[in-house]
Protein backbone atom coordinates (compact mmCIF):
# COMPACT_ATOMS: atom_id res chain seq x y z
CA UNK A 1 0.00 0.00 0.00
CA UNK A 2 1.66 3.46 -0.95
CA UNK A 3 2.45 6.10 1.72
CA UNK A 4 2.62 9.98 0.96
CA UNK A 5 5.60 10.88 3.36
CA UNK A 6 5.42 14.73 4.24
CA UNK A 7 8.96 16.00 5.21
CA UNK A 8 9.08 17.62 8.12
CA UNK A 9 10.23 20.82 8.87
CA UNK A 10 9.60 24.22 10.81
CA UNK A 11 7.18 25.75 8.20
CA UNK A 12 5.25 22.32 7.79
CA UNK A 13 4.42 22.78 11.91
CA UNK A 14 4.01 26.05 11.88
CA UNK A 15 1.34 25.60 9.34
CA UNK A 16 -0.19 22.72 11.23
CA UNK A 17 -0.40 24.68 14.21
CA UNK A 18 -2.04 27.86 12.63
CA UNK A 19 -4.86 25.24 10.99
CA UNK A 20 -5.53 23.43 13.80
CA UNK A 21 -5.88 27.00 15.91
CA UNK A 22 -8.03 28.28 13.51
CA UNK A 23 -10.09 25.27 13.28
CA UNK A 24 -10.51 25.49 17.15
CA UNK A 25 -11.21 29.31 17.37
CA UNK A 26 -14.43 29.31 14.62
CA UNK A 27 -15.41 25.54 15.76
CA UNK A 28 -16.18 27.35 19.35
CA UNK A 29 -16.89 30.41 18.60
CA UNK A 30 -19.80 28.76 16.08
CA UNK A 31 -20.53 26.26 18.68
CA UNK A 32 -20.88 27.38 22.19
CA UNK A 33 -20.34 31.32 21.81
CA UNK A 34 -23.89 32.39 21.81
CA UNK A 35 -23.20 35.01 18.80
CA UNK A 36 -25.63 36.38 16.75
CA UNK A 37 -25.55 36.61 13.12
CA UNK A 38 -24.31 39.78 10.95
CA UNK A 39 -21.85 42.25 11.64
CA UNK A 40 -18.59 41.65 13.81
CA UNK A 41 -19.54 38.07 14.70
CA UNK A 42 -19.48 37.14 11.08
CA UNK A 43 -16.45 38.79 10.57
CA UNK A 44 -14.64 36.94 12.72
CA UNK A 45 -15.95 33.86 11.81
CA UNK A 46 -15.23 34.33 8.20
CA UNK A 47 -11.32 35.64 9.38
CA UNK A 48 -11.21 32.26 11.07
CA UNK A 49 -12.88 29.94 8.58
CA UNK A 50 -10.78 31.38 5.46
CA UNK A 51 -7.65 31.29 6.78
CA UNK A 52 -8.34 27.33 8.14
CA UNK A 53 -9.77 26.95 4.63
CA UNK A 54 -6.61 27.90 2.61
CA UNK A 55 -4.17 26.52 5.27
CA UNK A 56 -5.73 23.13 4.60
CA UNK A 57 -5.86 23.56 0.55
CA UNK A 58 -1.74 24.82 0.96
CA UNK A 59 -0.74 21.60 3.22
CA UNK A 60 -3.00 19.30 1.06
CA UNK A 61 -1.26 20.53 -2.30
CA UNK A 62 2.12 20.32 -0.81
CA UNK A 63 1.19 16.88 0.38
CA UNK A 64 0.19 15.40 -2.55
CA UNK A 65 3.15 17.22 -4.86
CA UNK A 66 0.72 19.48 -7.01
CA UNK A 67 2.62 22.74 -7.36
CA UNK A 68 3.68 22.01 -10.24
CA UNK A 69 -0.12 21.44 -11.55
CA UNK A 70 -1.77 24.69 -9.44
CA UNK A 71 -3.15 27.31 -11.58
CA UNK A 72 -1.10 29.80 -9.20
CA UNK A 73 2.52 30.98 -9.04
CA UNK A 74 3.68 28.72 -5.74
CA UNK A 75 6.30 30.78 -5.19
CA UNK A 76 3.66 33.72 -4.27
CA UNK A 77 0.36 31.73 -3.47
CA UNK A 78 1.30 30.46 0.19
CA UNK A 79 3.04 33.73 1.67
CA UNK A 80 0.41 35.70 0.23
CA UNK A 81 -2.22 33.53 1.73
CA UNK A 82 -0.09 33.45 4.80
CA UNK A 83 -0.18 37.14 5.27
CA UNK A 84 -3.18 37.79 4.94
CA UNK A 85 -4.39 35.25 6.90
CA UNK A 86 -2.07 36.81 9.60
CA UNK A 87 -3.66 40.18 9.40
CA UNK A 88 -7.54 38.27 9.37
CA UNK A 89 -6.58 37.00 12.38
CA UNK A 90 -4.84 39.51 14.17
CA UNK A 91 -7.98 41.87 13.49
CA UNK A 92 -10.44 39.31 14.98
CA UNK A 93 -8.25 38.61 17.87
CA UNK A 94 -8.57 42.46 18.41
CA UNK A 95 -12.34 42.91 17.37
CA UNK A 96 -14.05 39.72 19.14
CA UNK A 97 -13.16 40.71 22.76
CA UNK A 98 -14.21 44.03 21.92
CA UNK A 99 -17.31 43.49 20.93
CA UNK A 100 -18.33 40.51 22.53
CA UNK A 101 -16.19 40.17 25.75
CA UNK A 102 -15.72 43.68 27.33
CA UNK A 103 -18.80 44.77 29.04
CA UNK A 104 -21.03 41.55 28.48
CA UNK A 105 -22.94 39.89 31.22
CA UNK A 106 -22.37 36.37 30.07
CA UNK A 107 -21.38 34.20 32.49
CA UNK A 108 -20.26 30.22 32.71
CA UNK A 109 -20.30 28.21 29.86
CA UNK A 110 -20.51 31.41 26.98
CA UNK A 111 -17.90 33.20 28.36
CA UNK A 112 -15.37 30.56 28.52
CA UNK A 113 -16.28 29.72 24.49
CA UNK A 114 -15.34 33.59 23.82
CA UNK A 115 -12.33 33.43 25.76
CA UNK A 116 -10.96 30.46 24.47
CA UNK A 117 -12.04 31.50 20.86
CA UNK A 118 -9.72 34.55 21.17
CA UNK A 119 -7.00 32.87 22.79
CA UNK A 120 -7.01 30.46 19.85
CA UNK A 121 -7.27 33.51 17.74
CA UNK A 122 -4.02 34.86 19.04
CA UNK A 123 -2.40 32.13 18.49
CA UNK A 124 -3.09 31.44 15.07
CA UNK A 125 -2.28 35.18 14.17
CA UNK A 126 1.18 34.18 15.80
CA UNK A 127 1.37 31.22 13.98
CA UNK A 128 1.06 32.86 10.65
CA UNK A 129 2.73 35.88 11.22
CA UNK A 130 5.91 32.47 12.06
CA UNK A 131 4.88 31.38 8.80
CA UNK A 132 5.69 34.81 6.96
CA UNK A 133 8.73 35.10 8.37
CA UNK A 134 9.99 31.72 7.65
CA UNK A 135 8.75 32.38 4.40
CA UNK A 136 9.41 35.90 3.69
CA UNK A 137 13.00 36.38 0.86
CA UNK A 138 15.90 36.52 2.41
CA UNK A 139 18.86 39.37 1.22
CA UNK A 140 20.48 37.63 -2.04
CA UNK A 141 17.67 35.17 -2.26
CA UNK A 142 15.66 34.76 -5.36
CA UNK A 143 12.13 34.86 -4.39
CA UNK A 144 8.61 35.17 -5.74
CA UNK A 145 7.88 38.60 -5.73
CA UNK A 146 4.83 38.39 -2.78
CA UNK A 147 8.14 37.12 -0.56
CA UNK A 148 9.61 40.29 -1.05
CA UNK A 149 8.95 43.65 1.30
CA UNK A 150 6.88 45.41 -1.52
CA UNK A 151 5.02 42.53 -2.05
CA UNK A 152 3.83 42.11 1.65
CA UNK A 153 3.03 45.85 1.61
CA UNK A 154 1.00 45.26 -0.95
CA UNK A 155 -0.96 43.21 1.17
CA UNK A 156 -1.00 45.21 3.93
CA UNK A 157 -2.21 48.10 1.89
CA UNK A 158 -5.16 46.16 0.05
CA UNK A 159 -6.39 44.73 4.11
CA UNK A 160 -6.02 49.11 5.28
CA UNK A 161 -8.32 49.90 2.71
CA UNK A 162 -10.76 47.23 3.14
CA UNK A 163 -10.88 48.24 6.83
CA UNK A 164 -11.36 51.77 5.67
CA UNK A 165 -14.16 50.60 3.66
CA UNK A 166 -16.20 49.52 6.54
CA UNK A 167 -15.61 52.30 8.38
CA UNK A 168 -16.89 54.97 6.07
CA UNK A 169 -19.86 52.92 5.00
CA UNK A 170 -21.51 52.01 8.23
CA UNK A 171 -22.42 54.80 8.76
CA UNK A 172 -21.89 56.14 5.63
CA UNK A 173 -19.39 58.90 6.08
CA UNK A 174 -17.85 60.54 2.99
CA UNK A 175 -21.23 61.47 1.00
CA UNK A 176 -21.90 65.39 2.39
CA UNK A 177 -18.87 67.04 0.81
CA UNK A 178 -16.88 66.29 -2.58
CA UNK A 179 -13.69 66.73 -1.17
CA UNK A 180 -15.00 63.33 1.17
CA UNK A 181 -15.75 61.84 -2.42
CA UNK A 182 -12.39 62.52 -3.33
CA UNK A 183 -10.96 60.78 -0.73
CA UNK A 184 -13.29 57.56 -1.32
CA UNK A 185 -12.25 57.90 -5.07
CA UNK A 186 -8.60 57.74 -3.38
CA UNK A 187 -8.89 54.76 -1.47
CA UNK A 188 -11.03 52.73 -4.17
CA UNK A 189 -8.21 53.24 -7.02
CA UNK A 190 -5.26 52.39 -5.02
CA UNK A 191 -7.01 49.15 -3.63
CA UNK A 192 -7.82 48.19 -7.21
CA UNK A 193 -4.26 48.79 -8.49
CA UNK A 194 -2.70 47.08 -5.50
CA UNK A 195 -4.71 44.38 -5.71
CA UNK A 196 -4.46 44.04 -9.12
CA UNK A 197 -0.48 43.71 -8.78
CA UNK A 198 -1.16 40.83 -6.20
CA UNK A 199 -3.40 38.96 -8.32
CA UNK A 200 -0.76 39.28 -11.32
CA UNK A 201 2.18 38.03 -9.35
CA UNK A 202 -0.25 35.54 -7.92
CA UNK A 203 -1.51 34.31 -11.36
CA UNK A 204 1.86 35.02 -13.16
CA UNK A 205 0.63 37.37 -15.39
CA UNK A 206 3.40 40.02 -15.13
CA UNK A 207 4.50 39.36 -18.20
CA UNK A 208 1.39 40.19 -19.96
CA UNK A 209 1.73 44.14 -19.42
CA UNK A 210 2.65 46.47 -22.05
CA UNK A 211 5.70 47.88 -20.15
CA UNK A 212 7.93 46.07 -18.11
CA UNK A 213 6.40 45.31 -14.70
CA UNK A 214 8.72 47.36 -12.69
CA UNK A 215 7.93 50.44 -13.96
CA UNK A 216 4.92 49.87 -13.86
CA UNK A 217 5.14 49.28 -9.94
CA UNK A 218 7.30 53.08 -9.72
CA UNK A 219 4.71 54.92 -11.82
CA UNK A 220 1.70 53.32 -9.86
CA UNK A 221 3.41 53.33 -6.14
CA UNK A 222 4.14 57.25 -7.22
CA UNK A 223 0.41 58.15 -8.49
CA UNK A 224 -0.66 56.10 -5.50
CA UNK A 225 1.46 58.28 -2.85
CA UNK A 226 0.55 61.40 -4.55
CA UNK A 227 -3.25 60.74 -4.12
CA UNK A 228 -3.27 59.36 -0.50
CA UNK A 229 -1.14 62.14 0.44
CA UNK A 230 -3.85 64.59 -0.78
CA UNK A 231 -6.46 62.29 1.21
CA UNK A 232 -4.43 62.56 4.72
CA UNK A 233 -4.71 66.12 4.13
CA UNK A 234 -8.53 66.32 3.00
CA UNK A 235 -10.50 63.98 5.33
CA UNK A 236 -9.54 65.35 8.32
CA UNK A 237 -10.10 68.84 7.54
CA UNK A 238 -13.25 67.86 5.86
CA UNK A 239 -14.46 65.70 8.87
CA UNK A 240 -13.64 67.82 11.79
CA UNK A 241 -13.37 71.72 10.89
CA UNK A 242 -16.38 73.23 12.41
CA UNK A 243 -17.32 74.83 8.58
CA UNK A 244 -17.43 71.66 7.17
CA UNK A 245 -18.23 68.72 10.22
CA UNK A 246 -21.65 67.41 9.92
CA UNK A 247 -23.76 67.92 12.89
CA UNK A 248 -24.61 65.53 15.50
CA UNK A 249 -21.75 63.01 13.66
CA UNK A 250 -20.08 60.65 15.87
CA UNK A 251 -16.29 61.24 15.47
CA UNK A 252 -14.85 58.03 16.52
CA UNK A 253 -15.03 56.12 13.16
CA UNK A 254 -13.85 59.36 11.29
CA UNK A 255 -10.95 59.50 13.47
CA UNK A 256 -10.19 55.36 13.14
CA UNK A 257 -10.37 56.24 8.98
CA UNK A 258 -7.95 59.22 9.49
CA UNK A 259 -5.50 57.01 11.17
CA UNK A 260 -5.54 54.53 9.02
CA UNK A 261 -5.55 56.98 6.00
CA UNK A 262 -2.10 58.09 7.46
CA UNK A 263 -1.08 54.51 7.86
CA UNK A 264 -1.89 53.37 4.31
CA UNK A 265 0.22 56.95 3.21
CA UNK A 266 3.01 55.51 4.76
CA UNK A 267 2.79 51.96 3.63
CA UNK A 268 2.75 53.22 0.12
CA UNK A 269 5.83 55.95 0.58
CA UNK A 270 7.59 52.90 1.68
CA UNK A 271 6.42 51.03 -1.43
CA UNK A 272 7.66 53.16 -3.66
CA UNK A 273 11.07 54.03 -2.06
CA UNK A 274 11.67 50.05 -2.24
CA UNK A 275 10.06 50.30 -5.66
CA UNK A 276 12.55 52.96 -7.09
CA UNK A 277 15.65 51.37 -5.27
CA UNK A 278 14.63 48.65 -7.73
CA UNK A 279 13.93 50.15 -10.88
CA UNK A 280 17.25 52.72 -10.88
CA UNK A 281 19.66 51.65 -8.54
CA UNK A 282 19.58 47.50 -10.15
CA UNK A 283 19.66 49.96 -13.62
Amino acid sequence: MPLVVLPTSRLLWVRVAALLFTCVAFSVAAHGASLNHGGMADWCIFCWAFSFACTLLVLLVELFGLQARAPVSWTNFPITIACYASLLCLSASVIFPLFFLKDQRFLGEVRDYRIAATVFSCLAAVAYMGEVSLTKARPGEVAGYMATAPGLLKVCQTFVACIIFILVSDPVSYDHHAALRWCLAVYCICFILSMAVVVLCVGECTGHLPIPFSKFLWAYGLLAVIMYMTATVIWPVFQFDKHYKRRGQATARPIAVAALTGLNFLLYLADLAYTARLVFVSA
